[in-house]
């Protein structure tokens, strides 16, 4: 595993999400396109919390005391219950670079972390902390594609009644 190459991308994609949602005006960033399909705000809030209670949390269970069992997480009923969708976008912009500094410099400072200290997992089975690693980074990958799908469907709604296929397609 590329430790660095991983930590790296943790660590640009606190100066990319700031630059993907800086023009969006709040009411598109509360805007869904469907009762269940996130917001953007409700996106960003989610990556916040996702930093906080899992990832950077999980990771560093399972590298103390595997055996550890985790907290419970319910990322859709927290959108609900936290009220994502009624906080401001900057601020939750500013939250998300803050723990996720937080997050680099816990990453920085392990000193010759088991990557391969596990947790069983009930539903994933086996997990290492290089997975948890990995994870974390996907995640924050399958999430900006997520926020750049809804600016897609927002130039859509916004273009009406023309069309965007043009364009090209949605992959």
């Amino acid at each position: 595993m590329n430790t660095a190459a991983l930590i790296d991308r943790l660590e640009s994609f606190a100066e990319i999400l700031p630059i993907l949602v800086r023009d969006v005006k709040e009411a598109d960033a509360r805007w869904k396109p469907k009762d269940r399909q996130w917001s953007i705000l409700e996106i960003v809030n989610h990556l916040v919390d996702i930093e906080v209670e899992d990832m950077r949390l999980r990771l560093g269970l399972v590298l103390q005391d595997p055996g550890q069992d985790w907290p419970g997480i319910n990322p859709q009923q927290w959108a609900i219950e936290r009220k994502y969708n009624e906080r401001d976008l900057a601020e939750s912009v500013a939250a998300f670079v803050s723990e996720r500094r937080i997050s680099i410099d816990f990453l920085r400072s392990l000193s010759d972390p088991s990557w391969d200290n596990a947790y069983d997992h009930p539903v994933l089975g086996s997990m290492r902390t290089g997975d948890i690693l990995s994870a974390w980074a996907a995640h924050d990958i399958l999430h900006t594609r997520q926020i750049c799908k809804r600016l897609f469907q927002l130039v859509q709604r916004d273009a009406q009644p023309y069309r965007t296929e043009y364009a090209g397609t949605w992959i």
